[in-house]
């Protein structure tokens, strides 16, 4: 096979909170680089009466009377107003029983003193700013026979005894990023259903959540591109980030606190089994709370390590969530999974397939060897086994909750 150039495009979801989705607001200083261009805006959650916050409701229902939820507007206006703020919109989180209403900041003026203002109100629950968050992973130059380029899971994981003990099948995995391209001839059939929460871009298939979708149920037997991880598990396409052209310092993907918000509520409310969340930023509340709620759910959380940000940032920091880098890590770094990143075949936009860096894509590898040991076990919450190296054994992995007594996935098939 033609050497291919290690050219990684630094993918960059950048996380506001806007109703608006083209508004993105700037990264905290004390959490990396520069920010792009975008108003300030901060979150205002209004609590509910306790009776409307019941589950079941999905993220993009209704909920509640109308004349409650318009009361809750009006508030939201009159604090709007009050603070010198500008309500842009707002929507219904049922699961954490509040409304969240999303307000533009003047320029001048700090978005974490007005939440910390808004937050004394009466009504409020909290406020928070907006953050900035990244992907953690970009797309190398395209191949030219994908059918040539050898995955690293083939090898490392023993991808082929794996899938001899499961598969993934009835396994369900939100993956929460940009579009995936549900047409791409190595992903027909294995994307469920999709929802888009980007408003104000168009809908159309991306390259990170596509690349995403495939390291982790790409078909299998096709005679085509790859196999995934987890070949009969279903996918969740969920869009809460965009591709835009790049631009010099930043990367290609973004999204913000609204979009990813209610993406997080929709995979928790439609019983995924898994969520992938390829990005990474600063501590976020909001969806530190719906975190929370899914993880006590007993969804497993899947989440990519950020080697720039202390303790590979949020969401891989936070409690509960499986946090995975793409190489070894110092052994301070205690929690953290090491799963293949670099130079993995995928699928791509447009019936193609490239080459990928990343956390992002050592994410996808863990959240479908979480699929595969779903299939055996449902209710599993074991920690993945490791080598002696410190990276994930998949095949141990898997077989603690095959009971299989042999690890040697290879010798363990052979002699079924």
């Amino acid at each position: 096979m033609k050497a291919l150039a290690g050219l990684t495009l630094a993918l960059s979801v950048l996380f506001a909170g806007g109703a608006s989705l083209a508004e993105v607001a700037p990264r905290p200083a004390t959490e990396g680089a520069a920010a792009m261009d975008a108003p300030q805006q901060v979150l205002v959650l209004l609590r509910m009466p306790p009776g409307h916050a019941r589950a079941g409701v999905s993220a993009g229902g209704g909920y509640g009377d109308e004349a409650g939820m318009t009361a809750r507007r009006r508030l939201a206006q009159r604090l709007a107003d009050a603070h010198g703020l500008t309500l842009v919109d707002g929507w219904p989180m049922p699961l954490l029983g509040v409304d969240c209403y999303i307000m533009q900041v003047p320029d001048g003026r700090s978005s974490v003193e007005v939440a910390r203002d808004l937050a004394r109100e009466r009504g409020v629950e909290d406020a928070q700013p907006s953050q900035t968050f990244q992907a953690q992973g970009g797309a190398a130059q395209p191949v030219d026979d994908p059918l040539m380029a050898a995955q690293p899971a083939t090898r490392e994981w023993r991808l082929k005894a794996l899938h001899e003990l499961s598969t993934g099948r009835g396994m369900r995995v939100a993956v929460i990023d940009s579009m995936v391209d549900a047409q791409h001839p190595d992903l027909a059939g294995q994307v469920e259903l999709t929802r888009n929460f980007v408003q104000g871009h168009p809908a159309r298939p991306e390259d990170h959540g596509t690349g995403v979708a495939g390291v982790i149920a790409a078909r299998e037997k096709n005679g085509i591109g790859i196999v995934g991880i987890a070949p009969g598990a279903q996918i969740i396409g969920l869009r809460a980030c965009w591709q835009t052209p790049p631009r010099p310092g930043e990367g290609d993907t973004v999204c913000d606190t609204l979009s990813l918000a209610q993406a997080l509520h929709f995979a928790i409310d439609t019983r995924a089994d898994v969520i992938n969340l390829s990005l990474s930023g600063p501590d976020d509340p909001l969806l530190g709370r719906l975190i929370d709620v899914a993880v006590a759910r007993g969804v497993r959380v899947v989440a990519a390590y950020d080697h720039k940000r202390p303790e590979g940032g949020f969401p891989a920091r936070h409690a509960g969530v499986v946090a995975v880098s793409d190489e070894a890590l110092a052994s301070a770094s205690r929690g953290v999974y090491t799963a293949p990143g670099r130079d993995v075949p995928t699928t791509r936009t447009g019936g193609r397939w490239f080459l990928v860096d990343g956390s992002s894509f050592s994410a996808a590898h863990v959240s479908g060897l979480l699929a595969l040991v779903g299939e055996r076990n449902p209710r599993s919450r074991a920690r993945l086994s490791l080598q002696s190296d410190g990276t994930i054994d998949a095949c141990a992995s898997l077989l603690q909750v095959a009971h299989q007594a042999d690890c040697a996935c290879a010798l363990v098939v052979a002699h079924r």
